[in-house]
């Protein structure tokens, strides 16, 4: 079997052009997983009238279990967390003192998942202290169903530039194997 100079140079070329689009592919993607910000409870921006127990951040990705930071202040710039910060899934959770003093609280956090790209940010809601503050009685809340995890734009993207890729492969293979049986 002879393989002329051009086709092996042409063949090369192709490969070298191949081998650079999937190693683009594979650096690209982990940023394209970045965490970002899904819910906040109490909302960002919201007046409540009833003390929260806890602040939540959710994000799109499962958050590790260290190195993450939350912390809530009360207008006067104190903080009214309870320091105590838990971590299930995507979400982060931090219990509140009782709140007293009516007015704009903030919320800073930062939170870290697998692929160690912080979610940091901010949101503040307003509490509406009523004239007379009360220990709240606890509520029986029915659990909700699970719902169906969001899907993130770098996850549909890897997957779309993976199924050209293989088309890709998948005509270079198929113009080599006619090559290959004409030649014969």
């Amino acid at each position: 079997m002879r393989i002329r100079v051009a086709e092996k140079g042409r063949t090369m070329k192709i490969m070298r052009v191949l081998s650079i689009a999937i190693a683009t592919l594979f650096i690209a993607a982990p940023a394209a997983s970045a965490n970002s910000l899904i819910a906040t409870n109490p909302m960002s921006g919201a007046t409540v009238t009833v003390a929260p127990s806890a602040v939540s951040v959710t994000g799109q990705v499962d958050l590790i279990d260290s190195a993450n930071l939350m912390e809530v202040t009360d207008p006067q710039g104190k903080r009214v967390d309870d320091g105590v910060l838990s971590i299930d899934g995507a979400s982060a959770v931090i219990g509140l003192k009782t709140l007293q003093v009516a007015g704009v609280y903030t919320v800073t956090y930062s939170l870290f998942s697998e692929n160690d790209i912080p979610l940091e940010g901010s949101f503040r809601f307003t509490f509406a202290a009523p004239n007379e503050i009360s220990s709240p009685e606890p509520t029986p809340v029915e659990s909700a169903t699970p719902k169906a995890e969001v899907s993130n734009w770098g996850t549909n993207a890897f997957v779309i530039g993976m199924l050209v890729v293989a088309l890709f492969v998948l005509v270079l293979l198929s113009l080599y194997a006619r090559k290959i049986y004409k030649e014969r």
